[in-house]
């Protein structure tokens, strides 16, 4: 074997050894059901080995994380498995959060509904009809302490889909955490704080781009400071697969949306190493198993060349592509639903197999509406029994070296380079939002999937084919509609029982510091959210500073 082989070989053994100091591994030893013993990592023949293996695929938790970013991956450590959940009420969706945790869900996910995600309170006109609906309704602090109480932030990770408000919801969890007396250089979790993508692909947003990249930064540059364990930003390729896109474009579109942060962060005068080890991205996991398996493999690999080539960056954590992965919503049907149940098995799999460090597995009933307490405990039993049943967790990267995956990861980076070429030679990201060529790209395919569903090209087992009569389903989860109407009166409240004089001092320091574009508008944000100023009240300050966005 080469020397720089051998060389990586001996680096990656001891990598290996000082995890498992730091973590034990999970079995004394790994034997499959024939008593052959597992090995922790295969390698090629000395025979086999070449350049190209060494400099392209390597050895896990070695650059350029190919096969990887732990050493050892699954051996000491599962995935997070870290089920998305939010509806109706703070105070049930905390019911279902520790029902969740008590089935052995490893970290919450929080859903909020569309007049939180848009920045809007629950008493507001424009809220009328979504209070509650696809997440929980949160107007203020009250409601986040509602929602996390008895969750000790100091063991329990949180990751949160929100993006135009993203600032104001951090806040309240670190003021809750607070109040739990954990300080907030030890909680954990990530924000979503993706808003390009939302302009692309999924439509919450509140702000111009300009302004909403300085929110994005801001929270980077506080984080760094302040809030040093929590992601800053889950850059994601998940709502743009479910707008259309193929595996290339959820890839290609994703990292150059994360290569238009750096750049913003770079701008306002940060340090790539200050920021970008807590970047972490979020992707699809639709059902071409190997196609996805191969498309995590190559993001690691492409964006791992970026940091350290294009970006210079010196920490070796900054070049590692962490990311959440959840499957895919938009392969779901509502036709003969338990079939969900296979296709998100398939899904997690490849999302395991391809290295992801978390995993929400959606219900077999979500084409139909909010899962109910027994179609999430199915999803999550589907991962557990990924985890402990299957045995690809027993050694690190089992698919490398397959002929078919090795080619299919190389194409996928070539094509995915192609369009950021083309995004770079555009002006970045933000300028080919702005021009609607990423939405162009996304519609095109969208329409040419559609016309091989209706041509029966493409086979969608029990909508296009192998149909059967079905009753109606009964058993779905349903919002009542009174918890409309429960939330504007605990929001009143909130109104009546603070101090308003303290509330419109906040508001007002806030709303002059947005005036100043150097202002980092955090600090500001969080004394706000402390007087229990809503959501609503915050982002409409802003509004006033910064404009709305319209569209196109």
């Amino acid at each position: 074997m080469s020397n720089h082989f051998n060389e990586q070989y001996n680096q990656w053994k001891e990598q290996v050894k000082k995890t498992n100091e730091r973590f034990k591994e999970r079995k004394e030893e790994f034997l499959n059901k024939s008593d052959i013993e597992i090995d922790p990592l295969y390698v090629p023949k000395e025979n086999q080995v070449n350049d190209d293996y060494v400099e392209n695929i390597g050895f896990p938790g070695q650059y350029p994380f190919t096969r990887g970013i732990q050493p050892s991956m699954y051996r000491n450590r599962f995935w997070t498995m870290r089920q998305y959940a939010g509806f109706g009420s703070a105070k049930e969706t905390n019911e279902r959060f520790r029902y969740l945790l008590d089935q052995g869900q490893t970290g919450l996910s929080v859903a909020f509904d569309l007049p939180t995600q848009i920045g809007y309170d629950s008493d507001d006109l424009m809220s009328e009809g979504e209070v509650g609906k696809v997440g929980v309704a949160i107007d203020s602090l009250e409601d986040m302490e509602t929602l996390l109480k008895g969750i000790p932030l100091d063991q329990v990770s949180t990751s949160m889909t929100i993006n135009a408000p993203a600032s104001v919801l951090l806040c309240m969890y670190i003021a809750v955490a607070e109040k739990q007396g954990v300080p907030k250089e030890k909680i954990t979790g990530t924000i979503q704080n993706d808003i390009l993508k939302e302009y692309i692909a999924r439509g919450t947003y509140i702000y111009p781009p300009k302004a909403s990249m300085r929110l994005i930064t801001n929270i980077f540059e506080y984080c760094a400071q302040e809030v040093p364990k929590f992601n800053t930003i889950s850059i994601s390729g998940y709502h743009i697969r479910e707008a259309g896109s193929t595996a290339v474009q959820e890839v290609a579109f994703t990292l150059a949306n994360g290569m238009a942060y750096v750049d913003a962060a770079i701008e306002r005068g940060l340090e790539v190493d200050q920021f970008a080890t807590r970047l972490a991205f979020f992707f699809n996991a639709h059902n071409n198993f190997f196609e996805e398996a191969a498309k995590f493999r190559a993001a690691r690999r492409i964006w791992a060349k970026l940091m350290k080539e294009k970006y210079q960056a010196q920490n070796e954590k900054s070049w590692r592509l962490r990311f959440h992965t959840q499957t895919g919503g938009s392969t779901l049907t509502a036709q003969q639903p338990d079939n969900n149940i296979v296709r998100v098995a398939l899904q997690a799999l490849s999302a395991v197999m391809g290295g992801t460090q978390s995993l929400h597995t959606n219900s077999r009933d979500e084409a139909l509406a909010l899962p109910t307490e027994d179609s999430a405990r199915i999803a999550l039993r589907t991962q557990q029994i990924i985890a402990h049943e299957s045995g690809v967790a027993d050694t690190v990267d089992p698919l490398a070296g397959s002929y078919y995956v090795e080619q299919l990861t190389d194409e996928i980076e070539q094509e995915v380079m192609s369009y950021l070429e083309r995004i770079e030679e555009m002006g970045g990201a933000v300028k080919a939002v702005e021009e609607g060529y990423m939405q162009r790209e996304i519609h095109q395919t969208a329409y040419e999937t559609q016309k091989k569903i209706e041509s029966q090209e493409e086979i969608i087992v029990g909508m296009n084919e192998f149909q059967i009569e079905e009753e109606v389903h009964e058993d779905l989860l349903r919002v009542d509609e009174q918890l409309e109407q429960d939330q504007v009166k605990q929001v009143e409240n909130v109104r009546k029982s603070r101090d308003q004089s303290r509330v419109d001092q906040t508001l007002n320091e806030l709303k002059e510091a947005a005036q100043h574009p150097n202002s980092n508008l955090m600090p500001y944000i969080l004394n706000c959210v402390k007087v229990y100023a809503t959501v609503g009240e915050i982002c409409h300050v802003l509004r006033d500073e910064f404009g709305e966005y319209t569209g196109m």
